[in-house]
């Protein structure tokens, strides 16, 4: 995204923390679980989000995991304002991440990726006058909760077929499916296979 912004012209700064934003026309927060605070906010015209729900449907944490897990493959995608309230803003584009519902979790991240990217990139070809185009976020929120490690424990007297969603979004490094046995604990990896 960065070389495809760059190559349009425009100049672009790429930071990790929050804290080291600065001034500009626009800030992209993605993969961001930081808050960004009205300081930081106000360094930039425009503060965009892409989140994985239908707005103002599944604020909060890992959004594309928890509708994996619910059994969607349709999951909606916005690319949103910033504000000080999370994942309140405006929406200005809005769009549909679409799986068969074999993918693991580097497919489902894959293309979360190319559509996230896609959404900037022409929310900036678009810019200013797409603004114009923001919808306010109306409905009743609903929040998803932070995944932690044991949200990735298998249940040993349901099937394979009846948690293969929980299969699909594990991740074998860094959060592993598992299960425990008297007291032992069992890591279950998952791969497809070439």
């Amino acid at each position: 995204m960065i070389a495809q912004l760059v190559e349009l012209g425009h100049k672009v700064a790429w930071k990790h923390e929050v804290k080291e934003i600065d001034s500009g026309d626009l800030a992209f927060f993605l993969s961001c679980g930081q808050i960004a605070t009205p300081k930081i906010l106000k360094k930039h015209h425009h503060n965009l989000v892409v989140h994985e729900s239908n707005l103002p449907e599944g604020k909060g944490w890992s959004p594309l995991t928890w509708q994996i897990l619910e059994g969607k493959n349709e999951i909606p995608i916005c690319l949103f304002e910033a504000q000080e309230t999370v994942d309140s803003g405006k929406i200005y584009i809005k769009d549909t991440l679409k799986f068969k519902g074999a993918e693991l979790v580097d497919e489902l991240r894959h293309v979360q990726a190319m559509m996230t990217i896609e959404m900037c990139l022409k929310f900036v070809r678009e810019y200013p006058e797409i603004v114009l185009k923001g919808q306010k976020q109306e409905g009743k929120s609903s929040y998803y909760k932070r995944r932690k490690p044991q949200d990735s424990q298998l249940d040993m007297d349901k099937t394979i077929r009846e948690q293969f969603n929980l299969l699909r979004v594990v991740d074998n490094e860094k959060y592993p499916a598992f299960f425990e046995v008297d007291g032992e604990r069992f890591i279950f990896k998952i791969e497809k296979k070439a």
